[in-house]
């Protein structure tokens, strides 16, 4: 009897009862599900629903479009514009932009280039002018330059330049002031110049001059004893 109560109650090797080594597997403990908390998916959905709504105004402003005159080839100060020398197209315009609407394209055509026009640049109300390049008070003296005379850089319109007296040698210069050095010379503004002559190269440039100057700078290229010289930029 009391051997069957001594096995009963020896301990199993590793000192754990023997029913303990019986038993199954343990189970992990069971973590319960997260709450879900109606407050931040109501603000999760708000955000969701702002960001749409910002993207949907992006939309619409870059589909905000407007037709305007564009220019698309290269045109000189006051050179008459021509529907060749003008295009179309729909940009997003930002308000602070003056441009010409297309719609407006035939209020343009025949008015000159008020400044020097590139190719795919907008045309805006500012670059154009119906007014002629001679002023009152002016006159336009027509200048035949020989292609040992003309000068390397491009003569454009607005361009200002010098028409110089240069006498034949050994003669006296008769509007020089006395006591002044140098050559007389009168201020002048090219207006248009031309293309190259075929055969003889002359370039003829139309030169607006004070309407006093203007029958002294047609004598002098009369006894071809002009000469053409061009001012320094003003920004230079």
């Amino acid at each position: 009897m009391s051997k069957t109560k001594e096995r009963a109650g020896t301990p199993a090797s590793g000192g754990i009862p023997q029913q303990a080594q019986t038993a199954g597997p343990v189970s992990p403990p069971r973590v319960s599900a997260r709450r879900r908390r109606p407050g931040v998916i109501a603000l999760s959905l708000a955000l969701i629903a702002a960001g749409g709504a910002g993207v949907a105004v992006l939309l619409l402003q870059v589909g905000d479009r407007t037709d305007v005159v564009t220019v698309v080839r290269d045109v000189q100060v006051g050179q008459i514009l021509t529907e060749q020398d003008l295009g179309k197209a729909s940009v997003a315009l930002d308000p602070a932009v003056k441009a010409v609407r297309a719609d407006k394209l035939d209020s343009v055509v025949g008015k000159r280039a008020a400044v020097e026009l590139k190719p795919g640049s907008l045309l805006s109300p500012s670059q154009v002018t119906k007014d002629s390049l001679v002023k009152a008070g002016e006159q336009l003296v027509p200048i035949g330059l020989k292609p040992e005379q003309v000068p390397a850089t491009a003569l454009v319109p607005g361009q200002k330049v010098q028409l110089v007296h240069v006498p034949a040698q050994g003669a006296a210069d008769p509007g020089k002031e006395p006591g002044k050095d140098g050559p007389q010379s009168i201020a002048g503004r090219v207006v248009k110049a031309s293309q190259a002559a075929p055969g003889t190269g002359v370039v003829v440039v139309d030169v607006a001059t004070a309407a006093d100057d203007g029958p002294t700078a047609a004598a002098w290229m009369s006894a071809d004893e002009l000469r053409l010289v061009l001012d320094a930029p003003e920004n230079s």
